[in-house]
């Protein structure tokens, strides 16, 4: 039988459908069976799955009258992340610093940190003709698919990939900590050459320079920037590197190094996980949002028409009918996510700069009519706030980082954090994760063809 692609349509279209009506599950049986639907309850907390000292979230205390919501915090093997951010001054970068402190559970002495910022500038390098023959090849707008692929072809050029031994575990993590903003912008500038057909800048990295400053210099087609810029996404760097073993990612690196798989496979499952848009992805639907809100209001300054298009948006009227403002809410955070508030401390500041005043004033009107319209419509059961997505595509855009490097800019943060999660599971667990599922489906008896 040959098919022609009028026939394979037709083909997906119906069997999808036969999805759908046998595959939906009656949603009072999750109740029924004590399911906690996307391992938390209707409150937000998160079923137990594992115990961590990597990082901590707290987003609630208790008090005599019961446990209640509270400021976000955010720790880094129990230190402030807005105490890491504010310890570095003004005359160092802060990312290194708090690498160290995620792998090795310590802050680093003046040695200690000067040692490994070498150890990690002589790994930043790629193996000879990796850039021509993997990265330049079939490239891709969507560069964490890109990025993945880098990663698992890295493993080919690693005698060692499968060996799960500590130390080779750890200079794995090194690498591809160095290596993850080369494999990114690389990629990018391949996408940009050939599928864009802009000018091709592939610029190596200094090993003078701190991780910000690198991604900014390989970036630009002139390698200039200034300390603000920098200092901005050093900081941006440090508020994603981590966010406790639960989230999605984090708990997809615990998953599959539990497998006793390699370091490769288990950071592309990892990113992976980042890449989708209730995940890594979403600061760039914040973005796509506002543009769509400046297409479809004609003055954003007016809080009427405002609230009005805000309101087609969550009753899935409008920009992609999904019900979400995005960058509104959190799984863990409801009075505040402490990354988002440390972003509205500078995002100011840097639109002043950029001369994107407008633009600032556009996101503060979003985040307090819809903090409002949310209330209204959802039955939200610990409060809403913004999350770090909804200043950080904002940021990025005036850094000049294009769209399409918004979610790998998260993973050059967080292949710290997964790293650490990773050494952690190694260490201490010897179970591969394996939750239950109860099966509620029908039984069927199995029919000869000939009688179906």
């Amino acid at each position: 039988m040959s098919y022609n692609k009028t026939d394979l349509d037709n083909f997906k279209k119906t069997h999808a459908e036969l999805c759908l009506e046998n595959g939906k599950i009656d949603v009072e049986l999750y109740e029924k069976y004590g399911v906690k639907r996307g391992l938390r309850d209707k409150n937000g907390q998160g079923v137990v799955a594992g115990l961590t000292t990597v990082s901590e979230v707290l987003a609630s205390k208790e008090t005599p009258e019961g446990r209640v919501p509270c400021d976000g915090r955010l720790s880094y093997r129990g230190i402030n992340v807005i105490d890491l951010i504010k310890g570095r001054g003004s005359n160092r970068f802060g990312f290194e610093e708090a690498t160290y402190l995620l792998l090795f559970g310590k802050l680093p002495t003046k040695e200690q940190l000067d040692e490994f910022i070498a150890v990690l500038s002589d790994l930043r390098t790629l193996p000879t003709n990796f850039t021509r023959d993997v990265i330049m090849k079939a490239p891709s707008k969507d560069i964490m698919n890109s990025l993945t692929k880098s990663v698992l072809t890295l493993a080919a050029y690693d005698d060692l990939a499968s060996d799960l031994s500590l130390d080779n575990v750890l200079g794995q993590c090194l690498r591809l900590i160095s290596c993850f903003p080369m494999l990114s912008v690389y990629a990018y500038h391949a996408y940009n050459h050939y599928e864009c057909d802009d000018s091709l800048y592939i610029h190596r990295p200094d090993p003078s320079l701190s991780t910000a400053e690198n991604i900014l210099r390989m970036l630009r087609p002139d390698m200039k920037y200034s300390e603000l810029e920098a200092r901005v996404l050093d900081t941006a760097l440090i508020l994603h590197m981590e966010h406790g073993g639960g989230n999605n990612s984090s708990f997809t690196t615990h998953v599959v190094t539990s497998s006793g798989s390699d370091t490769y496979s288990t950071m592309s499952a990892a990113l992976c996980s980042l890449k989708g848009p209730k995940h890594g992805g979403a600061n760039i639907k914040v973005v796509e949002m506002m543009d769509d809100i400046k297409a479809h209001v004609s003055d954003t300054a007016d809080d009427d028409a405002l609230r009005d298009y805000l309101s087609k948006i969550v009753d899935k009227e409008a920009f992609d009918k999904k019900g979400l403002i995005y960058g509104m809410g959190h799984a863990i955070y409801s009075v505040s996510d402490p990354r988002a508030q440390v972003f509205r401390s500078f995002v100011k500041e840097l639109a002043i700069e950029k001369g994107r005043t407008d633009d600032f004033e556009l996101y503060s009107k979003v985040e307090t009519i819809g903090k409002e319209i949310i209330a209204q419509k959802r039955k939200i059961y610990k409060g809403v706030s913004i999350n770090v997505d909804f200043f950080s595509g904002f940021v990025y855009s005036m850094l000049g980082i294009p769209e399409e490097l918004f979610t790998p800019i998260f993973a050059i943060a967080r292949v710290a954090g997964w790293s650490a999660h990773r050494i952690e599971e190694l260490i201490n667990t010897d179970k591969i994760i394996r939750p239950a599922y109860k099966s509620v489906g029908e039984k069927q008896q199995y029919l000869p063809l000939d009688e179906r």
